[in-house]
């Protein structure tokens, strides 16, 4: 929308809108139904409570379609209940209950949040959100790791000349660069996909108070762990105040901050490779690299996606560090910041549909990759200075740094040196035969160990 302040409703919306599904107010409210609908249907399945009446399958039926059929426009219904008790939670409690008016299901309506608190209801809510945003993200998240997976093992022969603190060093692959990013953001999808998703419906104050004192007998933490791990397929945790303490969003949110900086790390290194020229982008015709200068072709999707990384992750380190945070045995100031998940993840999914285009317009400059390997013969002085080590010559590394700091070095010079090194004579050829494009040790069997 043009009048959007945020940009991710606004200019990136339709980069999104997967997300609206599992973040938006309506998907709150959603998830909030839902579990109040659960914990209903539960209570009535109960042998020990005997005044929360068994449903018929009808009924029971009656009481799910009451979520699969919740619209946007519902949700409204929602918010205008909300408009008078000024509690979200409450609203969503009174909106079931007229759902169920002048029905057979009336009189089981006070059973609606019976015993519960209302973070009992949105730590669940919550947690549902994170399930679905999850399942929406980690595909994109997959995408990149692919395509920088099939790049690596497509140009894992291809010698480079690597930079360390930018200046020539041992040649590598070109592959086994790429391949180190795929396995790095690998390990942490993996780690997102790892984390358990918590949940509590323990009451006030984590301790059944309210659901001991109508029906002792009942094993409460027994049934509520079927619905937080059967029906809900969340994990329970017992070990709560007023509220589940947020931990596994903490190492949730860290985790996925931590892929975003990884995401960063690769962009930039992309973005370099394309201002060396080892890599060119594909032009897509009617667009513009510059205002003013006709020939750019700029690298601006990893550009988008740096910033946009960035942004992901000071929201996920906000509500990381603050989450696990509550005063006593409650305070509020986790609600108005849950509220703000979809936007980190709103933003990794920008990052990630950048990266995404970016990768897509890659063409490999092989020629430039050769020239600055010719140009680069000094390299060699590593593996000279180590053969010389093993024929036990004095001070090799001395001789080599006299001979190649500071000083352009052809092939002539290197394999002037090396003639006249006192070396066994297989070790000598070896390194006669040795150029800067050889020299680059098991960088294309690395790539073919990807996990």
């Amino acid at each position: 929308m043009i009048t959007a302040i945020s940009p991710i409703d606004g200019r990136y919306a339709a980069k999104v809108s997967e997300l609206s599904e599992c973040f938006s107010e309506y998907a709150l409210l959603k998830n909030r139904l839902k579990v109040e609908v659960i914990w209903l249907i539960t209570l009535c399945k109960a042998a020990d409570i005997p005044e929360c009446r068994n449903l018929s399958p009808q009924e029971e039926q009656q009481l799910r379609q009451i979520v699969t059929d919740f619209t946007p426009l519902e949700a409204e219904k929602i918010k205008k209940i909300e408009a008078v008790t000024n509690h979200d939670v409450k609203a969503v409690e009174y909106y079931l209950k007229e759902q169920i008016a002048a029905t057979a299901l009336e009189d089981i309506s006070e059973f609606i949040h019976f015993a519960c608190t209302s973070e009992d209801i949105n730590n669940l809510s919550h947690a549902l959100m994170l399930k679905d945003g999850l399942t929406v993200l980690i595909p994109q998240q997959q995408i990149i790791i692919d395509q920088i997976t099939q790049l690596a093992k497509e140009f894992k022969n291809v010698p480079m000349l690597a930079r360390t603190h930018g200046q020539t060093a041992s040649p590598t692959t070109i592959g086994k660069e790429l391949v180190v990013f795929a396995q790095r953001l690998k390990q942490q999808t993996d780690k997102i996909s790892a984390i358990e998703l918590l949940g509590k419906l323990n009451g006030a104050v984590g301790n059944f108070n309210a659901h001991l004192s109508a029906y002792p007998e009942v094993d409460w933490v027994e049934l509520t762990r079927k619905i937080i791990e059967t029906e809900l397929g969340l994990k329970q945790n017992l070990f709560t105040t007023q509220i589940e303490p947020h931990d596994y969003m903490a190492e949730l949110f860290d985790t996925l901050a931590r892929w975003n900086t990884i995401l960063i790390d690769f962009n930039r290194d992309l973005w370099t490779y394309i201002s060396m020229g080892y890599f060119g982008q594909k032009t897509v015709k009617g667009e513009v690299g510059s205002s003013t200068m006709p020939h750019k072709v700029n690298p601006i999707d990893f550009e988008n996606s740096e910033g946009n990384c960035g942004l992901a992750n000071a929201i996920f380190q906000h509500l990381s560090m603050k989450l696990p945070i509550s005063r006593l045995q409650r305070d509020l100031t986790d609600s108005t910041v849950l509220r703000n998940m979809g936007v980190g993840f709103g933003y990794t999914m920008i990052a990630c549909k950048s990266t995404h285009k970016g990768i897509s317009k890659l063409k490999l400059n092989e020629q430039n990759l050769t020239n600055d390997l010719d140009d680069a013969w000094e390299v060699l002085a590593e593996p000279i200075q180590t053969m010389m080590r093993k024929a036990g010559i004095e001070k090799p590394y001395e001789k080599l740094k006299e001979l190649t700091r500071g000083q352009k070095i052809n092939q002539e010079t290197i394999q002037k040196f090396v003639a006249g090194l006192d070396l066994k004579k297989e070790d000598k050829q070896r390194l006669l035969e040795m150029t800067p494009a050889s020299y680059i040790g098991i960088a294309s069997k690395i790539v073919d160990l990807l996990d």
